[in-house]
This record gives structure tokens, C-alpha cells and sequence, in this order.
């Protein structure tokens, strides 16, 4: 089963104590106060690990607990302060307190966010000297570290989300246009776990999520109800998938549309593109309803492929620029390249290897 919640406790580490202590040497019968100050405790850190793909891939570890800081020394000196312990997260998660309350919301490769922090070191005797008192022994201990209650919550990030009755044809169509081999049968609920497939058109890419089959009522629970309607929460344009060979396919997108809109009103008003499914079938029937309500539509077949390359120019079409990528070997840094000019004027990359045996030559010359 898809694991998208966890709830974890952190604790970050003590600060290290500041210690009292005067300077002693030959010669220096009233040497000063030079007790030094404690480390800082570890941060307990989540950060987001795009090799991670879900939560479980987390472990079954609950605690998450960082070191403390070292005590102060001598002469001033400073203890170590501990490490931070860096708690790596799938892409998508959202970080909410004991109340749930969100406190921290973790979409981009590499983000950071502290979720607990190490206590301050203590400050040691040297910092209460006056001119009344030049021998304090006064010093200060460690502040405590911090103990949470976090609940981990995984959202995927997509960039189209597939919606449809279950048996639609969903997975079937993710397996044509996309690299998502989403598991295929004829039973209702065949994909128990949202899939993600990447798209490749005209350079770039783009995601798209096959999301399990929802049933009427899904916004209250039913079926696998807001186990999986929240997973499309964050995708930008919406690919509603009807079985064309239905006798009520409009029907279908009707009740899909009013069902995301009880879950969340703004899920209703994302720009969506409508795939009529099964046309190897014979869908007419089914052509003329979205034709007499003015609803534009793309004719496909999972089963051989018909309409696939119009439904993902539409697609295409309907995800931002920004949010896609790059595809093959110009979206690659040559890092390992300088530039040189060819006899046509133009800059052209030359490796350092090159660059290297081009000198050497000139050398033995």
C-alpha cells in the first residue's frame, strides 16, 4: 500500500556547558577568568531526497535524535559543537505539527528546514568578569535541545493528474504516452498506489500521475475517497479519462467534476483536458453528449494507440513552459569543456584533455 503519512518525534541536541576556570601559568599568581563556552547541540534537519519516493522509503524509524554540544575548556577555548542530524524526505512532503498546523511545505530537490534546533552553548566564567569582580565563577549551562511531535504528510508532485471511474482505461493510456508501467487488469481498483510517468514532447518533459480509480462519493470517504483525491491537489492541469463505450459517459465526467469540487473547490477549476476512451469500441453515442454540452474532447485508444500523439500535444499545450524540463544532452553542463572558436566563427566546446595534450605539443616544439 502507498504509505503517505508518518508521524515522527525529533529532538535536537543540549548545547555544551560553559565551564569556570582562571588562567594559570609560572609567573602569573592572579591570572583572569578564561573558562570557555559550550558547543552549540545538532539541528535536526529534514531535507528532500529525490531518490526517495515515498515515505516509507524513511525506514520504521520514529526518534530522530541529534548529539549534544561539548562542553567548554580552558584557555578559552570553545567546545565542539555537534553535527546536525539531516533527515532525508521524499519530494512533496509536508511537515505539520501535533495540532495540524502546517509548518513547513518541502517541494524543491535539496530543500532544507530545520525541525528542531540544537540548544545554544553555555557561556563560560569569562564573560562575568567586572572591574569589582575580576574572579567571577560564574558560568552558564547549555539551553536544552528541542522535542517535537511532526506528522509527515506526502503529496506527489505531478504535473498531470489522471482522473476517472476505475476500468476507464487510465493505466492503459499512462502505458502508451508515458514511461509509467502502471499495473493493468480488468477489475475495479487494479492501481492501488498513485504511478508516475514522465512525458517526453518536443524537447522537454513533463509528469503525469495515474491516479487510483475514484467512485461517486469519493469526496466523503468512499472508495479509497481522500486516501488519493489530496494526491491531486498539487498537479496543474487535470486529464479526465472516460470510457467512451459507457452508455453514460458524460455522466461520468459530470460526477467527477462535482466530486473534486466538494473536496476542494479550487480542484474544480484547474484547466483540464477530457480523453474519451475506448473508440476501438465504437464511442458515437458518446461523442454526441460531450458535442451537445460543448465539450471538447480527444478520441483515444489505449488499446492501439489512436489519439494518443493528439492527447499528448494537448497535454503539451496545457502545462506551463516553466514546469518543464529538458530533455537529452542540451540540457547536460559540459563541465569539463572549454570553449574554443571553429573556422566558421562560432564557439565551439573542447575538452580539458584536448587542452592538455594542445599544450603539451607546444611545449616539446
Amino acid at each position: 500500500m502507498f504509505l503517505d503519512e508518518k508521524s515522527i518525534e525529533v529532538r535536537s541536541g543540549k548545547g555544551g556547558d560553559g565551564i569556570c576556570s582562571f588562567h594559570r601559568e609560572k609567573f602569573v599568581p592572579l591570572g583572569g577568568p578564561d573558562g570557555g563556552d559550550g558547543g552549540r547541540g545538532g539541528h535536526v534537519i529534514l531535507q528532500v531526497n529525490e531518490q526517495f519516493s515515498t515515505l516509507l522509503d524513511m525506514g520504521n524509524a520514529r526518534l530522530y535524535k541529534a548529539q549534544s554540544g561539548q562542553p567548554g575548556g580552558a584557555k578559552r577555548c570553545t567546545g565542539r559543537s555537534a553535527e546536525d542530524l539531516i533527515v532525508d524526505v521524499p519530494r512533496g512532503t509536508i511537515v505539520k505539527d501535533a495540532e495540524g498546523r502546517i509548518l513547513a511545505d518541502l517541494t524543491e530537490p535539496g530543500q532544507k528546514w530545520i525541525a528542531a534546533r540544537g540548544g545554544k552553548g553555555g557561556m563560560g566564567n569569562q564573560h562575568f568578569a567586572t572591574p569589582a569582580n575580576q574572579a567571577p565563577r560564574k558560568c552558564t549551562p547549555g539551553e536544552k535541545g528541542e522535542k517535537r511531535e511532526l506528522f509527515l504528510e506526502l503529496k506527489l508532485m505531478a504535473d498531470v493528474g489522471l482522473v476517472g471511474f476505475p476500468n476507464a482505461g487510465k493505466s492503459s493510456l499512462v502505458n502508451k504516452i508515458s514511461s509509467g508501467r502502471p499495473k493493468v487488469g480488468d477489475y475495479p481498483f487494479t492501481t492501488l498506489e498513485p504511478v508516475l510517468g514522465i512525458v517526453q514532447m518536443n524537447g522537454h518533459s513533463f509528469v503525469v500521475a495515474d491516479i487510483p480509480g475514484l467512485l461517486e462519493g469519493a469526496s466523503e470517504g468512499k472508495g479509497l475517497g481522500h486516501q488519493f483525491l489530496k494526491h491531486i491537489e498539487r498537479t496543474h492541469t487535470l486529464l479526465f479519462v472516460i470510457d467512451g463505450f459507457a452508455e453514460n459517459a458524460y455522466e461520468q465526467f459530470s460526477v467527477l467534476k462535482e466530486e473534486l469540487k466538494a473536496f476542494h473547490p479550487k480542484l474544480a477549476k484547474k484547466p483540464y483536458v477530457i480523453a474519451l476512451n475506448k473508440c476501438d469500441l465504437g464511442i458515437d453515442e458518446a461523442i454526441k453528449q460531450f458535442k451537445a454540452h460543448k465539450e471538447a474532447v480527444i478520441v483515444t485508444s489505449a488499446m492501439n494507440g489512436d489519439g494518443c500523439k493528439e492527447l499528448m500535444q494537448a497535454l503539451d499545450d496545457a502545462v506551463p513552459h516553466a514546469q518543464k524540463k529538458k530533455v537529452g544532452w542540451e540540457s547536460k553542463k559540459l563541465s569539463s569543456a572549454t570553449t574554443g572558436i571553429d573556422g566558421t566563427g562560432k564557439k565551439i566546446a573542447k575538452s580539458k584533455s584536448t587542452s592538455a595534450k594542445t599544450a603539451r605539443s607546444k611545449k616539446k616544439a
